[in-house]
């Protein structure tokens, strides 16, 4: 079933389309294979991008009931396709006079990001695509959401929503398995926790 992918704010598509077709802009943004890309490029599947702020205690070891995590809307990103693959992804932000091209990158998210989109696309289940990031834990997710029709740059996670750590996932994740809201977010308050005083003898 596909994905219910949510439409970018005009001037952000707007931003990344004059980058693409800035020389300056892609040379200077040290993605090789952007550079290296021969033929038409194209800013595909935008996503807003929510942070993680914070983690409720009572999440640290039960799910979820009745309390919310804190999110904010950081960004949209863009793949950009060649041909039928991502090569590279551009990010744009807002700022005091609207939203503005950050920064194109390339790596393992760009193509983990596909490919948690095709799992998302055969759950037979209809989704609003966002991501996901967790800065703490260096940790970026698929954030299925169940309200396809819901303000893409507004709302928390839902307890039912799911989420699709991307690779690489922090240690004892693992990445592309989809897990709901309420069994994550309690594994994510757990490594968020601070470690135990450890008590010395008197």
């Amino acid at each position: 079933m596909p994905l219910h992918v949510p439409p970018a704010p005009a001037p952000a598509l707007r931003s990344v389309l004059a980058a693409l077709g800035s020389p300056t802009a892609v040379r200077d943004a040290r993605t090789p294979a952007l550079q290296s890309v021969k033929g038409p490029l194209s800013p595909e599947l935008p996503l807003p991008v929510h942070v993680l702020d914070h983690v409720s205690p009572a999440a640290r070891t039960t799910a979820p009931a009745g309390r919310t995590p804190r999110t904010r809307l950081a960004g949209w990103r863009f793949l950009i396709r060649s041909g039928e693959h991502a090569v590279a992804a551009a990010d744009t932000m807002l700022t005091a006079d609207g939203w503005a091209f950050s920064r194109f990158f390339e790596g393992p998210y760009v193509t983990a990001t596909e490919r948690a989109v095709r799992q998302a696309e055969s759950l037979g289940i209809a989704y609003q695509p966002r991501l996901l990031s967790v800065p703490e834990l260096y940790m970026l997710t698929l954030w299925l959401h169940g309200d396809t029709e819901a303000d893409a740059s507004t709302g928390t996670p839902a307890p039912a929503d799911i989420l699709v750590p991307l690779a690489p996932a922090p240690p004892g994740i693992a990445a592309h398995r989809p897990h709901r809201v309420a069994e994550l977010l309690p594994m994510i308050g757990l490594r968020l926790a601070p470690a135990p005083l450890l008590r010395t003898p008197a």
